[in-house]
């Protein structure tokens, strides 16, 4: 690097490198630094800078985390590193400022970052949360929901503690995998809003996040219909027990929880910052309610709870209710496996709220392993604890005490004096642990504690669901990835708040709620959590299998076994559960994602479904290589693609309809392009309308790649094409071009190279396809009069005859010579498709006239084993031209004539110098024959084919150095012309493309 005379500016160290800027430095007064003749830099777009690494002022910039964010923070000026071009281009004597670029922003489909227009004063800062209070408290108090306190004793109850404790962990370790996984994707990138369905659709693309996206969002709407059921279910109880119920137990519980998800929805429209306070106080609630159970379990129990079941530890209890004792519909393992399950689904809930996070990355994972953690002991300690506690029936009569040993006394409270045999034979007792939901409050130290943990456990987690639904649901609006959900994208405030998501979340739940039967409503949600969990398992787990180059994880616990057993898992308990409502589920993704796979909306956030078909496309056209060739794997590229000579392609619309119209389903093209003209000035070009024209391809619906090349001249650029265009064993074989219908008025030079590039096809092993339109194929001058060719692609479109329908017309195959039979193949081949599907394959081939019907019945019988059997078969016999068709084919060649006067060899090679184009009397003489054919076959092709779909000829070849360019023009002009269908002269490469042999 040159050094820079300048005066020391300020210095920044970070690391080894130390960075100086002279915005600084002339801050502090001193004058700006100076560039000199020798100074490495150039002027730049941009903010002027110098920075000074190694002791040196240089343009080139150290690494920083800037350069790689799409994004800025509020009133900081976007920085970026200077281009390749600016550090190589040369500093010009009039510039005195090195300056570092200032990228333009980078625009996407992802949730865009808000400007401030002019005049307006800045945005207010929105609400961030740190780990504790952001995720750890948040996850805690959703998975402490309702199940907690009103079913997990009567879980204990019918499962025994041993099978409780087996499906608690078998709970915690579905959600701890996808906790795993969920941190893992946390820590893959930079995270925005959109909590679970940003973080999984920004790192393993829009199919899995989309269908993840929606069920997570509709399952946390089900799920504030859960919780805010066990609060109106506790309310209800308490009414009874004062006798004062308003309507009758299950109507009041829809009253209840109308009314209370109402004003939860008032709390979260008043913002996150409310809803946060809410959540901790809601959390102080139930660590006191725990706190208090706790207490009252070793407090001595008074008559009244021994009563109802509750006798202090008794190791004799913990026995009898370690086993299970099944009860009524629900008593089954995986029913109640299945009313547990939501209780430990608000993993997540920290994550759905990721826009609203200060480091995304450090506060998911740390908060949610650690909620797992601690959610995980209260469990299994509460199933415990009560299971030691309370017996399974009691009666709650005071009356039922009685002496010990008391004959005709069954069950264990006999031996604590109390005798419960009765309601116990009858099924009627209604305290106990299989019978009253309220035994946490019952054994408690003090009730109305546990009631206000019941109301705080309930409502938090109601109003974490509600926080989420919307804002996972407003993420997946604004990407678009689904019709008609738009109207939900739009947000309000500091914070961004989905207020029409709060709306639709809202109406779900009402309507849930309406249902008021917890145990109905936990198996629904139950199964979209399951599937949700099993897709983001499985999804993780794909991103690591396809090695993606997009998913580098920095967090050092995820493991891809655990992700994929975690969604096998996952996907069976999902079918054991409930198989029916399994199916539904599944299907519902696989609909969502099939929508998604073919709509193919238009983001790229370099997800692993990409990376996916990159390596199998990879990983094929790599096992391609130890494929042995057979004339039966030919498809137009052989075991590779067409090369097609378009230029832009959307110059020549109707040559890349016809080849993508045989190559459909079959084959692949690459349309290929060769910019001539100093590197310098096509190089940005190229890069500029590459992409174009890859989209213009595209939206035509055209399988096809895009490549271009610099070349000094049009010829040498088509052989850099032939020879480096494809991969490995998919390279093509057939060059298709367009007819050079200006011939006669081009440049020699031109005619000379492109006669040249059909011998270098040939030269290559290459068949050539050349089409004629009578029209002519360039509609350049009337595209470039509407548009540039980057604007061309999104906007124009070109209709053309092979877009169209062909009704009953016929396809004329002219076989004059045996090229291998790709003549033979491409009409065939083009006759399958539904637009040519009904045009009749007429085959005419030469033969003499005294052996017609021998010859057609025999070519008839070969076409049939080569399996391309056309309709009608032609004898060509005749080939006496008229005087007036010779006379044009005369006057055609003449201008290109050397009338040397049949003179030797070497005095026409000195006569022809610089002129090789030329035609000598002699090589006019030995082609008559040859120049008569062409004149005779275009009678011919007027007679019989000017009404047909298209015309397929066999090209004629010319000898290499023996045939100059203008009379081999001139046979394929004396061929096609005045022909109103389109005319295809294709010629293969001499090798077989049909077989008759099954091996």
């Amino acid at each position: 690097m040159s050094e820079l005379p300048c005066p020391e500016p300020l210095s920044h160290c970070s690391g080894r490198f130390t960075i100086s800027t002279l915005l600084g430095v002339e801050e502090a007064g001193q004058p700006p630094c100076e560039a000199t003749a020798g100074c490495e830099g150039t002027q730049l777009s941009g903010s002027t800078l110098c920075t000074r690494t190694f002791g040196y002022n240089t343009v080139d910039v150290v690494p920083a985390y800037e350069h790689y964010a799409n994004s800025k923070g509020v009133g900081e000026a976007k920085r970026g590193r200077p281009s390749l071009a600016d550090l190589r281009s040369i500093l010009e004597p009039n510039q005195s400022h090195l300056c570092v670029p200032v990228p333009e922003p980078q625009h996407s489909n992802s949730l865009p970052d808000t400007e401030e227009g002019p005049g307006r004063a800045p945005a207010p800062e929105p609400v961030r949360f740190g780990w504790v209070k952001g995720v750890m408290i948040r996850c805690t108090l959703n998975i402490w929901g309702v199940i907690l306190y009103l079913r997990l004793p009567w879980i204990t109850a019918q499962a025994g503690i041993a099978l409780t404790w087996l499906i608690i962990l078998m709970s915690v370790t579905v959600t701890t995998i996808t906790g795993l996984s969920i941190s893992a994707i946390s820590t893959n990138g930079k995270v925005k809003s959109g909590g679970t369905y940003f973080l999984i659709s920004r790192s393993l693309g829009p199919e899995l996040g989309g269908s993840i996206g929606l069920i997570f969002a509709f399952a946390n709407a089900v799920a504030v219909a859960m919780h805010t059921v066990g609060f109106a279910e506790t309310v209800r109880d308490l009414l009874q027990e004062h006798d004062a119920l308003m309507v009758d137990p299950t109507n009041d519980i829809r009253i209840i929880g109308v009314v209370t998800v109402t004003l939860l929805l008032g709390i979260s429209l008043a913002g996150m910052e409310w809803e946060a306070k809410a959540q901790v106080l809601f959390f102080l609630v139930i660590l006191v309610s725990f706190a208090n159970y706790l207490v009252g379990t070793v407090i001595p129990a008074t008559v009244e709870k021994q009563a109802k079941g509750f006798f202090g530890y008794r190791a004799d209890i913990f026995v009898q209710n370690l086993v299970p004792s099944w009860r009524g519909p629900e008593g089954s393992f995986f029913s109640l496996f299945s009313i547990f399950f939501p209780s430990a689904t608000g993993i997540l809930a920290g994550a759905n709220i990721s826009g609203d996070l200060k480091d995304p990355a450090v506060a998911i994972p740390k908060g949610t392993l650690m909620a797992i953690f601690w959610t995980t002991i209260s469990y299994l300690l509460l199933s415990a604890t009560i299971g030691a506690c309370v017996v399974r029936d009691a009666s709650g009569n005071l009356n039922d005490s009685v002496p010990l040993g008391s004959p005709g006394c069954e069950g264990l409270a006999c031996g604590f004096g109390w005798n419960f045999t009765d309601c116990t034979q009858r099924h009627s007792c209604p305290y106990g642990l299989s019978n009253h939901y309220q035994s946490m409050s019952m054994v408690s130290g003090f009730g109305p504690l546990i009631t206000a943990g019941i109301f705080g456990a309930t409502l938090s987690s109601a109003l974490a669901c509600l926080v989420s639904a919307p804002k996972v649901f407003q993420c997946l609006c604004k990407d678009q990835l689904y019709p008609l959900i738009g109207f939900f994208r739009k947000g309000y405030g500091k914070n961004n708040e989905p207020i029409r998501g709060y709306m639709l979340t809202y109406v779900i739940a009402v309507g849930f709620i309406l249902i008021a039967e917890l145990n109905a409503i936990a198996p629904i949600i139950s199964n979209f959590f399951l599937c949700s969990y099993a897709l983001i398992n499985f999804s993780c787990f794909h991103a690591s299998v396809t090695n993606s180059p997009g998913w580098r994880p920095s967090f050092r616990y995820y493991s891809k076994w655990a992700a994929l057993f975690g969604a096998a898992v996952s996907v069976v308990i999902m079918f054991l559960l409930t198989w029916w409502a399994a199916l539904i589920a599944l299907g519902i993704v696989v609909f969502l994602l099939g929508y998604v796979l073919y709509k193919k909306p238009d983001v790229n956030w370099g997800s692993s479904m990409q990376a996916s078909s990159y390596n199998m496309a990879l990983s094929y056209s790599v096992g391609l290589s130890e494929v042995d060739e057979h004339i039966k794997n030919y498809r137009q590229g052989g075991l590779g693609l067409c090369l097609v000579l378009t230029g832009p392609p959307n110059f020549r619309p109707a040559l890349v309809d016809f080849v993508g119209t045989f190559t459909k389903n079959l084959s692949l093209m690459i349309c290929g392009n060769v910019l001539i003209g100093p590197r310098k000035q096509q190089m940005p070009e190229s890069r500029l309308s590459s992409d174009g024209h890859s989209r213009w391809l595209l939206k035509r619906k055209i399988k096809a790649f895009y490549s271009d090349v610099l070349a000094e001249d049009l010829r040498s650029g088509v052989q850099m094409l032939m020879q480096a265009a494809g991969l490995g064993k998919m390279r093509p074989n057939i060059l298709a071009l367009g007819y050079k219908r200006d011939w006669q008025a081009a440049t020699p030079q031109s005619v000379e190279d492109y006669v040249g590039i059909l011998h270098d096809a040939f030269d290559f092993k290459y068949g050539v396809c050349l089409l004629r339109m009578k029209e002519g194929l360039n509609v350049s001058r009337v595209v470039q009069a509407h548009t540039d060719p980057v604007e061309l692609a999104a906007e124009q479109q070109a209709s053309t005859i092979f877009q169209s329908q062909q009704g009953k017309k016929t396809i004329d195959i002219y076989w004059l010579f045996d090229d291998g039979g790709l003549t033979l193949l491409i009409p065939y081949l083009l006759g399958r498709k539904k637009r040519w599907g009904k045009c009749k394959i007429r085959v005419f081939v030469g033969g003499q006239i005294n052996r017609m019907d021998e010859e057609r019945k025999a070519f008839a019988k070969n076409t049939k084993k080569l399996k391309s059997s056309p309709d009608i078969f032609l004898k060509i016999c005749h080939l006496s031209s008229s005087s007036r068709s010779i006379k044009r084919f005369d006057d055609l060649v003449t201008p290109f004539r050397l009338n040397d006067g049949f003179k030797d060899e070497a005095a026409v090679g000195e006569m022809r110098h610089g002129c090789p184009w030329k035609i000598s009397d002699e090589e006019l003489r030995k082609h008559r024959a040859k120049s008569l054919r062409q004149v005779r076959l275009n009678e011919i092709l007027l007679q019989h084919s000017q009404d047909a779909a298209l015309i397929a000829i066999t090209l004629p070849v010319g000898r290499k150095g023996h045939c100059p360019s203008s009379l081999y023009m001139a046979w394929l002009e004396s061929l096609s012309r005045d022909l109103r269908p389109p005319v295809i002269l294709t010629r293969g490469n001499q090798e077989n493309v049909l077989t008759f042999y099954c091996q």
